[in-house]
């Protein structure tokens, strides 16, 4: 299996019909029998699987495959009687009591009746399983990590804030570099087959992870780097999630989803803190203001919003909402730092703002121009206007797919691509001046700054990492982001 691009069977796609992005899972005639692959298995993945596998066996329970889930746990009672709802552990722990309490999922909602009811059906009609087997994936998890045979594309980089780690994305897994790129220091396997964003929490003990399943789940990870340990799973929505940011204070995650919502979690329990619903389209990048009072998110309808954390509710467009102002869908956003005694202080009664709450954006896209907005606004709303833009820099060839502000934020990297060919700028952010790096021609995805501001690191379509001299543009090191195996890559 080439573990960089996955082909679907017509046969797959069929079956996974009643996942798809945004649909509710649906119960099954009464006169049919209940599917484990299409009925109880997406009710699985959306709420116990987060707990219960291999990353995370939480009661010696794992849920991710039919073989495991027969299995008992920890309490050695029979989590599954072919036959019998009523001897059955899974459905005990899952069922609604008259008081009206629960005991799975642990910390969340009961399961809707429905959905209770499915998976005692299920039971009682003998628990079989009915997976394809075009759809019966390789086995990946810390004990049987992915094997490429061509290198994966990277979507997402990231630098530890004590500059000794590099975590990069791969299929399944983020590996954890040396930051001189000297070698990998470990391979954090999870549910997740496609990984797309990663960011450090603030202290640097934690990396937050956003991916998932294309048209099955979207996951948010979140892991103890030192001790290589999966703190949090929790399963969102029905498709890939994107552009995970941390709050300043290190205690919310947030992130962009593909319904078209922007959400948050709590770091430690993993339950849902936020979520607002006013782009069109897929949301694909999230940044806290340096309070953590405010969300900005951007997505492919073009538009970048506001947030108010606190109360879940959208203040503004901070985007212009004229006609063609803003061409193709925003992919990129990063909050400015400022020190604080350099931040400007707002009327308390401007709408959406908060008094010393100043704060920049940038952001960037399909038109290939990064672009500074003022997060809060300043002066009442016109149509037609475009008051929050700051200013806009020189335009890249083709997408920009991440632009990242240095520690101090005065320079800003941008990565793009275009017809097979990519491209890297530094920006001066006061004078807009920028240099473009040397020797990385393929398309490039993401960027990361090394917190002394003296390393960048880029990466893309070819699976390569490059660290670049930030000065002079020079290119001071190259290499895999992970090994192939040459023999079974030769056959």
């Amino acid at each position: 299996m080439r573990f960089p691009c996955l082909i679907l069977s017509a046969a797959f796609l069929a079956a996974m019909s009643s996942v798809a992005l945004g649909q509710p899972i649906k119960p099954v005639a009464n006169d049919g029998p209940v599917s484990f692959f299409k009925d109880i298995r997406p009710i699985l993945q959306q709420n116990c699987q987060g707990c219960h596998q291999p990353a995370k066996t939480q009661g010696g329970y794992v849920m991710t495959e039919y073989a495991s889930i027969l299995k008992p746990g920890e309490t050695g009672k029979p989590t599954i009687v072919p036959g019998n709802a009523d001897a059955s552990y899974l459905v005990q722990e899952i069922r609604v009591l008259k008081d009206g309490t629960h005991e799975m999922p642990k910390g969340r909602d009961a399961l809707p009746a429905n959905q209770i009811q499915l998976v005692e059906r299920w039971v009682k009609e003998g628990a079989k399983d009915d997976t394809p087997a075009s759809a019966k994936a390789v086995l990946v998890d810390a004990a049987h990590p992915p094997v490429y045979l061509a290198l994966p594309v990277v979507t997402s980089l990231a630098f530890s804030p004590d500059g000794q780690y590099l975590a990069a994305t791969g299929y399944h897994e983020v590996i954890v570099h040396k930051a001189d790129g000297s070698g990998a220091v470990s391979r954090l396997v999870g549910e997740s087959e496609r990984v797309q964003s990663l960011a450090f929490s603030p202290d640097g003990t934690r990396l937050a992870v956003a991916g998932g399943s294309p048209g099955r789940f979207g996951e948010i990870q979140i892991w103890d780097v030192a001790k290589q340990k999966l703190l949090v799973s929790s399963p969102l929505t029905f498709d890939t999630l994107f552009g995970v940011s941390w709050s300043p204070d290190g205690k919310i995650v947030a992130f962009g989803c593909a319904d078209n919502t922007v959400r948050a979690i709590d770091s430690m329990t993993g339950k849902q803190v936020l979520q607002m619903g006013t782009h069109s389209d897929w949301v694909l990048g999230t940044a806290f203001s340096q309070d953590g009072l405010h969300l900005a998110s951007i997505g492919r309808d073009m538009t970048m919003k506001l947030t108010d954390v606190p109360t879940q509710r959208f203040v503004d467009n901070i985007t212009s909402i004229t006609p063609g102002a803003l061409k193709g869908g925003l992919m990129a956003i990063d909050r400015r730092p400022m020190p604080v005694k350099t931040m400007q202080k707002i009327p308390a009664d401007t709408p959406g703002a908060k008094p010393n709450a100043y704060d920049e954006l940038l952001v960037a896209g399909s038109d290939g121009i990064t672009r500074l907005y003022k997060m809060h606004r300043e002066v009442k709303r016109e149509i037609g206007d475009d008051s929050n833009k700051v200013k806009q820099f020189d335009a890249m060839p083709g997408r920009i797919s991440t632009a990242k502000f240095n520690a101090d934020g005065k320079r800003f990297a941008a990565a793009s691509s275009l017809d097979g060919k990519g491209e890297i700028r530094i920006f001066d952010t006061d004078t807009g001046k920028n240099l473009v790096l040397a020797n990385a021609t393929t398309p490039a995805y993401t960027v990361a700054w090394k917190a002394d501001g003296k390393v960048l690191a880029s990466a893309g379509f070819d699976g390569k990492i490059w660290l670049h001299d930030t000065v002079t543009g020079k290119l001071l090191k190259e290499f895999a982001v992970t090994k192939i195996d040459e023999k079974k890559a030769a056959k």
